[in-house]
């Protein structure tokens, strides 16, 4: 027995020599270029992240980590898509609610009677005579003559500035003819134009003339006596320019919030010129399948991601509108007052860079760039102040009582008003009233000391001399604009205060 245990032994140590022989015999030898390798620079076999566990075989993704992080990556450029095409998709649906009402070509749409609250336009005024049109160059130059004492802004199809008309124009306020050449025109350009070549094909012309004394009618009169669209062609003998009234109407020019955002987008895409907005976001509109000549036609797995994009993309961008976490958007370090134009760019740069959380704050809830809102030019053009949190910090409530109080001598040389907006829509706030606003032109009560006190609340308070209406269950948010702001409003010598809830 003892014997026989001994041979088993042996033969088991013998077989485990050969074992480890043939292992030794079989290893990969050292290559010879072989150096020390960082291990910074490679990639373990499994690596855990929000996306969950990331798996690798020697650096290479297994096929369920490579579907995981493309279904990742084709969302992270959906919502890239939703966050720098707002712009865009802005200007599509202007067009939309433009066209529907009739304002094209050689019609121009006026708010004769102001712009109420019915009307679904992104943070618009109620103080100002607005007049629209949409400009569509494919046919050839479009001329358009402006009368004197005017605001006039023309963006093209992706919302960039393209010029001034009027006061803060090359006319310089007296009014003046315009000649608008579409991109790639080779035709003769006559004298006698201030020539603008805009990007785009499509392109808006929006403008505001002003009221005398709180009344409308003489604005009204001076652009229908002054202001003309037509094209070059007939010059000669231009068509007349026709007029409608918009005030009152109901029409919708806000973007859509979920896929269809993506089919607002893609009209751009398809009917501009290839890569006119810049070859980075002509390559982001592509990577998800907008691509100038081709169908957009998303599959099911791209349609989900399209949805999830939107989603993310949306609450993203009210983010960045309601909640900044930026300082610089502050007007004031100490208060909750915000500027559109951060930096005091109409393009958002700084030092040449793009700040394009900036860009979304101002798209998402307002429209029309030009240099007069975001440059500080002390008695020409406007100014914006928003407020979307009380003193606080608190989002307003509807149902509740507050109070802005207003320091005498607002900085103007015109006037200032304050209109009341609804969250959802980012347009005028739908109450009992037909104008959300007041106004220093026209029926506001100040103080005895000079000061201005407005409520908001669901009902008049007690004495409130100026009121505003909100909605029980709805939320609010006010601009606070400064027609003809002066210079103590940019060097901040005056100030606003906060929102306070009144108990």
């Amino acid at each position: 027995m003892k014997t026989g245990k001994i041979r088993l032994h042996v033969a088991l140590a013998a077989a485990m020599f050969a074992m480890t022989a043939h292992a030794t015999d079989t290893a990969v030898p050292k290559p010879k270029m072989a150096t020390p390798i960082p291990p910074q620079i490679t990639t373990p076999a499994q690596v855990d992240s929000s996306l969950g566990t990331l798996s690798f075989t020697d650096g290479i993704p297994t096929p369920e980590t490579a579907k995981k992080v493309y279904d990742n990556l084709d969302t992270m450029r959906a919502t890239e898509v939703f966050l720098n095409g707002i712009p865009g998709a802005s200007m599509v649906s202007i067009r939309a609610g433009l066209r529907k009402a009739g304002a094209v070509d050689s019609t121009v749409g006026i708010f004769e009677t102001l712009m109420d609250s019915r009307s679904l336009f992104l943070t618009a005024n109620t103080e100002t005579i607005y007049f629209w049109n949409w400009m569509d160059l494919k046919n050839g130059p479009i001329v358009v003559e402006t009368p004197p004492n005017i605001l006039g802004v023309v963006d093209d199809l992706w919302f960039r500035y393209v010029t001034d008309m009027g006061n803060a124009g090359p006319d310089k306020g007296k009014g003046g003819k315009y000649l608008f050449v579409p991109p790639g025109y080779q035709g003769e350009i006559p004298s006698g134009y201030f020539v603008v070549r805009p990007p785009t094909f499509g392109n808006l012309l929006f403008g505001r003339a002003f009221m005398k004394g709180g009344d409308t009618k003489p604005g009204v009169a001076s652009l229908k006596q002054g202001l003309r669209v037509y094209p070059l062609a007939s010059a000669s003998k231009p068509p007349k320019t026709r007029f409608i009234n918009l005030s009152g109407k109901v029409m919708n020019t806000v973007h859509a919030n979920n896929i269809e955002f993506y089919d607002e987008i893609n009209q751009i895409v398809q009917e501009e010129p290839a890569g006119v907005y810049g070859p980075d976001m002509t390559g982001l509109f592509a990577s998800i399948g907008m691509v100038k000549g081709k169908a957009f036609a998303p599959d099911e797995r791209m349609k989900k991601i399209l949805i999830d994009g939107a989603a993310i993309g949306n609450a993203t961008a009210r983010a960045i509108d309601f909640r900044n976490r930026d300082k610089a958007t502050l007007i004031y370090p100490d208060k909750h007052w915000n500027t559109p134009f951060v930096g005091g760019s109409y393009e958002w740069l700084n030092d040449g860079a793009r700040n394009f959380d900036a860009r979304t704050m101002f798209f998402y809830a307002a429209t029309i760039d030009t240099p007069a809102m975001a440059v500080a030019m002390p008695g020409i053009g406007s100014q914006y102040a928003a407020a979307n949190l009380d003193v606080q910090g608190n989002p307003f409530d509807g149902a509740k009582i507050y109070r802005l109080h207003v320091g005498s001598n607002v900085p103007v040389k015109d006037f200032w008003s304050v209109v009341v907006y609804d969250p959802q829509t980012r347009s005028m706030l739908q109450t009992d009233q037909k104008f959300p606003s007041l106004s220093s032109a026209r029926g506001l009560k100040p103080n005895a000391d000079g000061t201005t006190d407005i409520y908001f609340a669901p009902r008049r308070p007690k004495d409130a001399g100026n009121w505003i209406q909100t909605v029980p269950g709805k939320g609010w948010f006010l601009i606070f604009r400064l027609y003809g702001p002066l210079q103590p409003w940019f060097d901040k010598s005056w100030s606003l205060e906060d929102i306070q809830p009144v108990s």
